[in-house]
């Protein structure tokens, strides 16, 4: 079995003192399904309508681009408010520890103690941390608050949806836009590959198997199109 990173004293120390990142999986995974969801859902709806390859280009397009940066913008408001409450939670910590010392010496002292800790080396440990306010405090946000002391990055957050909604919304349109003879169905092969691909790509930060992630994923995609496609259906009959 391969080991996911190097386990010496050096690159213990090194990784250590880099200190954790937070991961932009779920932006591109979020970003990637949606972009492909809504976008060929578009293209099911103007199709089922029985309307023009060039009506399904202009709404698709407008939609990668409006709803993909509508989507990188409520990200980043989102993302930008955890910033915001990490830094009112590490305030109040602080705040805490320097006014109300004995008190927040107790709650370390507890927070150890239901870690195994006990006796002399309760006691240690306990006045070790308390000697490092940043420790202690980043302690006291994942024990306390159950939150991740690691600051998000709004920016990067939402520059990985825009990216994810983008190339998969592109997806669906690629057939109307090459001209391709009877674009529809290129359009629903590629658009369903591209669910299973996101699918299996997440499967790899998941103990799901890689097929059974990309069938959950496509079927939630196929689900959306056709419901779209129906609606479309609708309307074409009604004209």
């Amino acid at each position: 079995m391969t080991q996911d990173h190097g386990h010496s004293v050096a690159e213990v120390r090194e990784r250590i003192r880099k200190g954790g990142s937070r991961s932009h999986l779920r932006d591109a995974i979020y970003g990637g399904i949606d972009g492909a969801v809504t976008t060929f859902a578009i293209v099911s709806g103007v199709a089922g309508a029985g309307l023009s390859s060039t009506i399904i280009i202009a709404l698709g397009v407008a939609n990668v681009l409006a709803d993909g940066f509508s989507m990188a913008v409520g990200n980043y408001s989102g993302t930008k408010s955890d910033r915001e409450n990490l830094a009112r939670l590490r305030a109040i910590e602080a705040r805490h520890i320097e006014h109300h010392r004995e008190g927040e010496l107790l709650e370390l002292r507890e927070i150890l103690r239901q870690k195994g800790l006990e006796g002399e080396v309760l006691d240690d440990a306990t006045a070790a941390i308390s000697q490092n306010k940043q420790a202690w405090v980043d302690l006291m946000l994942v024990d306390e608050y159950g939150v991740s002391p690691v600051d998000p990055a709004p920016v990067k957050a939402a520059a990985v949806t825009f990216l994810a909604f983008l190339l998969a919304g592109l997806v669906p349109l690629m057939p109307f836009l090459l001209n391709v003879p009877a674009p529809f169905t290129p359009a629903v092969v590629a658009t369903l590959a591209t669910f299973f691909l996101i699918g299996a790509i997440k499967s790899r930060w998941s103990v799901i198997p890689w097929w059974r992630s990309g069938l959950e994923t496509l079927l939630i995609g196929a689900i959306a199109a056709a419901i779209a496609f129906c609606v479309g259906r609708l309307f074409h009959t009604g004209g």
